[in-house]
């Protein structure tokens, strides 16, 4: 299926590992050009030159820490003109509402919760500008399972899938694209490292987390790819009458209404 997206430039948010590096490589794999941010620079230098080498793109990339004042604005300014915004960045953490104190709710919110927001504040008049473009927004499925084991990601997805509607619904008017991806479990570190606080929650030992695959569709996580294959089609001319909705991919784990 051609997807049409060679030539078109891409800022990827969080980019530097998970979702986020294997969103990289799958928009360089179809001819994309790319700008990368995240907080190491080391890791984006390295990306970058993977990425030239092997698909013939090219690759500039921002390092900053988003939750620092000026810093989203240089981001843009140093994309320059993007077709595709993927907002990618941003852990929150788990645990349930005594677990996590105020001071980390507020900075387990502070990239992803806010920088969404802050992110397409300063891209969406660009686009519209320009004369449209796609926002994609990855959120994760906790938003609709709402696990009380994570109470902060179940809040901040939720309402990062609400502003994701609310702008999509009316974004066409732009001809721009406004969508949400709720991954589920994927099978990158972070997963991992959830697991294991969760199998020493639940066996009081971190080393049983592998336990806890066995309740996930196909005893598995996600592959990157069933995951960033969605984000390029969403973000090709064959999804253009798609905005204001979110999209769950998640083998069904939403649905039995909890996240392990």
């Amino acid at each position: 299926m051609d997807l049409k997206l060679g030539g078109q430039k891409v800022l990827i948010t969080g980019a530097s590992q998970g979702i986020g590096e294997g969103l990289a490589h799958a928009f360089a794999g179809e001819g994309c050009h790319l700008h990368l941010t995240a907080r190491a620079a080391d890791k984006l230098d390295a990306m970058a030159r993977e990425i030239v080498a092997e698909h013939k793109v090219s690759v500039t990339y921002t390092a900053a820490d988003m939750t620092q004042e000026g810093a989203v604005e240089r981001i843009v300014e140093e994309a320059g003109d993007v077709d595709i915004l993927i907002n990618n960045a941003g852990v929150i953490p788990s645990g349930n509402l005594f677990e996590i104190g105020p001071k980390k709710w507020r900075d387990g919110w502070a990239l992803k919760g806010f920088g969404y927001a802050d992110m397409i504040r300063a891209v969406y008049p660009k686009m519209k500008a320009r004369g449209g473009g796609v926002i994609l927004n990855n959120i994760g499925n906790g938003g609709e399972v709402c696990d009380p084991q994570y109470i902060e990601g179940a809040a901040g997805n939720a309402s990062i899938m609400a502003m994701t509607r609310a702008l999509g619904g009316r974004s066409l008017d732009d001809n721009i694209r406004v969508v949400g991806v709720n991954p589920g479990p994927v099978d990158t570190s972070r997963i991992y490292n959830m697991l294991r606080k969760w199998a020493d929650t639940e066996f009081g030992d971190e080393s049983r987390y592998e336990e806890l695959l066995e309740r996930y569709p196909l005893k598995r996580p996600a592959r990157i790819h069933e995951i960033t294959d969605l984000f390029l089609f969403l973000a090709s001319f064959r999804s253009g009458y798609t905005s204001g909705t979110v999209i769950t991919v998640d083998g069904g784990i939403a649905s039995r209404r909890s996240v392990v």
